[in-house]
């Protein structure tokens, strides 16, 4: 099938964001005037070096800071976070886990049990919601994170490298697994990731983002088919040409 092209109006929307740590002349800028759309129902990776800012972008959409200069507007779009540990809850089961999710919504006990079943379906855990989160691969663990944020039910969802410390045949395993959740929910996605194969793979778009201050140098449309393969010709071709624009970056500013 052909990659959606999205239409609609930006579900998230920056416009001239920045944000500074600290204070006068040992304040840090780790974004600068970054101005982005995306459209509801986009998948959009966002690459960038180390330091970057693309974890406190993540963290100004999802509400849990605020920006120094600009504006951050989600249109009302209910917003899950998910981070690169499953930060999993070592006492409750996975069902628990999840469950908890909707417990803080105000979701009744009974209506809790069958969505929590059906959520643990959706990311192929049926019959594993007695077990804790230890008796689980880390995969599996993701699996159950994705799920949690899922009961959220959030029309954004936010990705900070949720797959970084997978070994790669279980990242591409996932890789599928997300890309089937959100074609079926019809979610909009905002992936982090260091990984530019995987950018490519995921992806309607590719967002670059300068080394610190983060500024948004250049975007890539992905207009390849789905489902992708993350060792395709295809995606070889598109990641190594915006490798050479990330190695460029990284080199003008030294580091």
């Amino acid at each position: 099938m052909r990659t959606p092209v999205s239409t609609t109006a930006p579900e998230v929307r920056l416009t001239e964001v920045s944000k500074a740590y600290g204070a006068g002349g040992n304040a840090l800028l780790a974004l600068d005037h970054v101005s982005l759309d995306v459209p509801g129902g986009e998948f959009v990776c966002i690459l960038g070096a180390s330091g970057c800012g693309k974890s406190t972008l993540l963290s100004l959409v999802a509400g849990l800071d605020r920006p120094t200069l600009g504006s951050v507007d989600v249109g009302g779009a209910r917003v899950g976070l998910m981070f690169q540990e499953p930060a999993l809850f070592p006492w409750l089961t996975v069902s628990g886990n999840v469950e908890l999710a909707l417990r803080t919504r105000g979701v009744a006990k009974a209506e809790r049990r069958a969505r929590t079943a059906e959520l643990l379906e959706s990311v192929h855990l049926g019959g594993f919601g007695v077990k804790r989160p230890h008796e689980l691969s880390g995969g599996m663990r993701q699996r159950v994170a994705i799920a949690r944020a899922l009961a959220q039910d959030s029309d954004v969802l936010l990705m900070d490298e949720p797959f970084g410390a997978l070994d790669a045949m279980t990242r591409d395993l996932l890789h599928d697994e997300l890309e089937r959740i959100w074609s079926e929910r019809s979610l909009t996605v905002m992936f982090v990731t260091h990984n530019v194969r995987e950018a490519v793979r995921l992806g309607n778009r590719v967002v670059l983002l300068s080394s610190r201050p983060g500024k948004v140098v250049e975007e890539f449309a992905v207009p390849l088919d789905r489902p992708r393969r993350i060792d395709s010709a295809e995606v070889s071709r598109l990641a190594a040409s915006i490798t050479d624009r990330l190695r460029e970056e990284v080199g003008r500013h030294g580091s």
